[in-house]
């Protein structure tokens, strides 16, 4: 005999990490294909269980972070330890191919500078309302100019860079032989580089995607 759908939820709930983002949508799929359920009743049954498990005390350690999103408090020597938030902006945004990091912390990250950066920007697909800050996550959100792809995404990934490069404090001795190392090392290609600038970057992108090439070639 199969155990109830509380005591189904509250052992799925303990098989997550502390402070690992729980996400009620997906206890929900796991009820659906345990008992065979339909989507609706299964979501149905998934709140009900666990406001039942929050209300008797069956997990002292459950919080919830907001609607259909939870995680499981840690008890640490400072205090306690909240949701991870660095998976939550994943999920949310760059997972799944649907987004990048952007602006400033990619530039620190490839080595162009060393200045770490005051605020995060994340160019994603959810950003269909155009440039927001996000105030519960702390970051930035921004539209992509052209929709993010598996295949397309470490492209445009590097075309913001050179799109900002002449705003940004840039110290690293030879930038442009950076850049043409990082391209080498993630095997991609100048012809869809140089399409994708055409179509969507500016003039000024065009020409140090130029420079970047040139350093490549100087260094084979």
């Amino acid at each position: 005999m199969k155990t109830t759908y509380t005591n189904f939820v509250c052992a799925a709930l303990k098989n997550y990490e502390k402070s690992t983002p729980i996400y009620s949508k997906n206890i929900a799929n796991m009820l659906a294909d345990e008992y065979g359920l339909p989507k609706e009743k299964a979501d149905a049954a998934t709140a009900v269980a666990i406001k039942r498990i929050i209300e008797k005390n069956d997990l002292p350690e459950l919080r919830q972070y907001q609607k259909g999103i939870y995680y499981r408090a840690a008890n640490t020597p400072f205090g306690e330890r909240g949701i991870n938030k660095e998976q939550l902006i994943a999920d949310k945004y760059i997972l799944l191919d649907n987004g990048y990091e952007a602006a400033y912390t990619v530039l620190h990250q490839i080595g162009l500078t060393s200045q770490m950066p005051g605020k995060r920007v994340i160019v994603t697909n959810v950003a269909k309302d155009g440039t927001r800050f996000d105030e519960k996550l702390g970051v930035t959100i921004r539209p992509p100019k052209v929709e993010i792809t598996k295949e397309n995404k470490r492209y445009l990934q590097l075309l913001d860079v050179l799109e900002l490069m002449d705003r940004a404090p840039i110290d690293e001795e030879d930038p442009y032989l950076l850049l043409a190392n990082y391209i080498h090392q993630y095997n991609l290609q100048y012809e869809i580089l140089l399409a994708l600038a055409t179509e969507y970057y500016t003039r000024n992108t065009i020409l140090l995607l130029g420079n970047v090439a040139k350093a490549g070639r100087s260094h084979t």
